[in-house]
């Protein structure tokens, strides 16, 4: 597996624990030693882990859970921290997130994740994957 591929599977693990509520895997999935922020759609920036977890906590309690397909998704790296750009598409319409990494123990551990809506695309098509 490349390191492209592992960040791209962290990303996955991200989209999979959050469309199954899956808090012991969201929790893991977050570094411990390195900052971490977030910012949820409408939501202020929130900062530090324990108010990161916790917006998590009470996202999964809502009976109602949101779920969303995640495409699009592109990484870039910088040595031990990596960025994924990707979209978010929900019922009622897309968003564009970007989910920080870094290599935190051997394994790439979010850090950032910030997602907000996607209103138009300037260039008319959907970016195009390099090959």
């Amino acid at each position: 597996m490349t390191e492209h591929d592992a960040v791209r599977a962290a990303n996955l693990e991200f989209y999979r624990a959050f469309n199954t509520a899956d808090f012991p895997a969201m929790d893991a999935l977050w570094a411990r030693e390195a900052p971490v922020l977030c910012v949820h759609p409408g939501w202020t920036p929130l900062y530090g882990r324990a108010a990161v977890m916790r917006s998590w906590q009470d996202l999964f309690a809502n009976p109602e859970p949101t779920r969303l397909m995640v495409h699009d998704d592109r990484a870039f790296l910088y040595g031990d921290t990596a960025v994924v750009l990707c979209e978010e598409e929900l019922p009622g319409g897309h968003l564009v997130a970007n989910n920080t990494f870094i290599r935190e123990a051997g394994e790439w551990r979010m850090v950032l994740h910030q997602a907000g809506p996607l209103i138009a695309r300037p260039y008319g098509d959907r970016p195009q994957r390099p090959n």
